[in-house]
């Protein structure tokens, strides 16, 4: 089982730029499918960008081009690049975890099983 923890997030001006971390407990993160979802004020989680435990990534149509998610196995993490931001990328954003055997390639909230705090994003126009 995963504890997942994410930092990274704060204010920023619409254009700049932030990188989001996740780091995982455990010793199976490099099995472990992970996505970056967010959620604003009176919405539901919404799926940001994933990453196959094989490296494969895929991405909501909103941000491509603009963020990047990518993993580091030896250091338990994952990381979302987020670059040239707007105004309605403000959410809190939450890193999931489910493990790849468990995974039904359906990049919803609810396919993933392990779930951190969230770190605020907050961008200003």
């Amino acid at each position: 089982q995963a504890q997942l923890v994410e930092s990274g997030g704060g204010l920023v001006q619409d254009g700049g730029s932030l990188r989001l971390s996740c780091v995982a407990s455990g010793r199976s993160f490099s099995t472990y499918v992970v996505g970056w979802f967010r959620q604003a004020p009176g919405k539901e989680r919404e799926f940001v960008a994933g990453v196959r435990s094989f490296g494969g990534t895929y991405y909501t149509e909103s941000v491509k081009g603009r963020f990047t998610i990518s993993r580091e196995n030896a250091k338990n993490t994952a990381y979302l690049q987020m670059n040239s931001l707007k105004p309605e990328d403000t959410a809190v954003y939450y890193c999931g975890a489910v493990e790849s055997g468990r995974f039904r390639s359906i990049w919803r909230a609810n396919a993933f099983v392990y779930w951190g705090q969230g770190t605020q994003v907050t961008v200003s126009s």
